[in-house]
Formats: structure tokens, C-alpha cells, sequence
């Protein structure tokens, strides 16, 4: 059920944000790929750029701050039940063993709405 919840959600907020990304921003974004990437730092090189950057932020989906992705999604998003369910799904919680660690910050590793939640922060 969460899953089908989040899914619905990346759907609806997916072409919300996606239009405002950065073109030179390719992971987790429908239609783009490292092939992309890559084709396009080509021609960047072929105009005389020298100079590319490549960014992995270490822990990144770890440590997202709930309130301030909240407060990215609520500039756009009105919708208080929509933005109650991202706030759950933010902080669902963990299950280690048997037993449930709750999620104080981070995005959901694997879910369906991460990819979107990410790329806005």
C-alpha cells in the first residue's frame, strides 16, 4: 500500500518539479541517463569548456532535513492531505530486526518517491 501511495505521489510531483531542474542534471530523471550525461559534456567540451563536475554527496539520502524538503514541496503544493502523506512516508520508519527505528531525517532508500524528493532538494 505505502509503495503504491508513494508511486502515486512521484507521478503527480514528478512533472511538478521536473521542468525546473537543472538540464545539466541527470540522475534519477525520467529520460536521462549517464548516456546523456555524457553526450552532453561532449558538446560542452567540442564549445571549449575544460572543466567538468561530478557530484556524489556522500550519506546524501541519509541526512535530508524532513522540514526543509517539506518546505520545498509546500512551495508548490498546496494540497495539505498530499503534503501529510510525504511527511509520513518521510517518516514511516525503519524496521532493523524486529524492531521499528523511526526516521528522524533522510529520504526512503528504494522508494518510489525518493528519486523526485531528492532531485528537489
Amino acid at each position: 500500500m505505502d509503495r503504491t501511495i508513494q508511486q502515486a505521489l512521484a507521478q503527480g510531483l514528478g512533472p511538478l518539479f521536473d521542468p525546473e531542474f537543472s538540464a545539466s542534471s541527470f540522475g534519477f530523471r525520467p529520460g536521462r541517463s549517464a548516456h546523456h550525461a555524457v553526450k552532453q559534456k561532449q558538446s560542452h567540451i567540442k564549445r571549449g569548456y575544460k572543466v567538468a563536475v561530478d557530484l556524489d554527496l556522500a550519506k546524501f539520502f541519509d541526512r535530508v532535513n524532513h522540514e526543509a524538503l517539506l518546505a520545498r514541496v509546500a512551495r508548490k503544493v498546496r494540497d495539505k492531505a498530499v503534503l501529510r502523506l510525504i511527511g509520513k512516508s518521510l517518516r514511516a520508519g525503519v524496521l532493523v530486526g524486529e524492531s521499528l527505528q523511526p526516521t528522524e531525517e533522510g529520504v526512503p532508500h528504494g522508494s518510489p518517491l525518493s528519486p523526485v524528493l531528492s532531485n528537489l532538494m
